[in-house]
């Protein structure tokens, strides 16, 4: 089950976190995979990976929030595997700040990155799937995008786009499914990431206090455990959904 033998997937900002991670498990199951991101040094150390142990894979240095540069990348890209099956909108940024401090330019950076740019991706994406009539698009969100009753100090723009990204998400999937193309999304909770480190000390505290009193398992989640669903949902055993959300966040909004 879950074999992606044949297929190509692009993931988007793959070079490190839960984007490498995708990259690594989607090319253990047969995946072909195209490694993205703004750095193209880091993401060649992710295809050398891949190919080590017996994947395919390539990478391309593209900026998401950039039309110009996901046209080029995406031709480029399906140019030399001749077709496109998968996409993960992994890329994104989380550069917390007060929302009476945001300027005008942290918030279009935030939506251009994580909302714009998975729109970008998706919409190129889909025009080269439905050429097949087969496609799957995982776009990633968080458990901070509004209506499940969490909400990060800081976070306003960061949450806006995330949100952003669950009803573009469930539009794109209603539009796109006689295309063949599935659309899904996942919210992860506090995932062990680079971004999260980065995040700062202070967000760091609050989430590791909001995990000791709210998390029922009690930890942070590894990358490899959101890829898995990221398999799950490219395969074809996942034929029949579409326009969901799955949250994977040991259990934070059961608690």
């Amino acid at each position: 089950m879950f074999k992606l033998d044949g297929k190509v997937a692009l993931i988007t900002g793959s070079r490190r976190g839960m984007g490498k991670a995708h990259a690594l498990v989607l090319a253990a199951q047969g995946a072909k995979i195209i490694v993205t991101d703004i750095d193209q040094k880091e993401c060649l150390s992710v295809v050398e990976e891949i190919i080590q142990k017996g994947g395919q894979a390539a990478c391309f240095k593209m900026d998401v929030s950039s039309r110009i540069e996901v046209d080029q990348v995406f031709s480029e890209a399906i140019k030399q595997f001749g077709r496109l099956d998968i996409l993960v909108n992994n890329a994104g940024i989380f550069s917390p700040k007060p929302a009476l401090e945001l300027t005008e330019e942290d918030w279009d950076k935030m939506i251009d990155i994580n909302l714009k740019g998975q729109f970008l991706c998706a919409q190129r994406a889909a025009k080269e799937m439905a050429k097949n009539k087969w496609g799957r698009i995982i776009n990633i969100s968080s458990i901070a995008s509004g209506g499940v009753g969490i909400g990060f100090s800081g976070a306003a723009h960061y949450a806006a786009s995330k949100g952003g990204v669950i009803g573009m998400t469930e539009t794109l999937a209603a539009e796109w499914a006689d295309l063949g193309i599935n659309v899904n999304a996942i919210a992860p909770g506090a995932i062990d990431t680079p971004m999260v480190h980065q995040s700062g000390e202070q967000l760091s505290g609050e989430i590791s206090e909001e995990l000791m009193h709210r998390v029922p398992l009690k930890r942070i989640g590894k990358p490899e455990e959101v890829s898995s669903l990221v398999v799950f949902l490219a395969s074809e055993e996942a034929s029949y959904i579409t326009g969901a959300t799955f949250y994977i966040d040991g259990g934070w909004l059961a608690a």
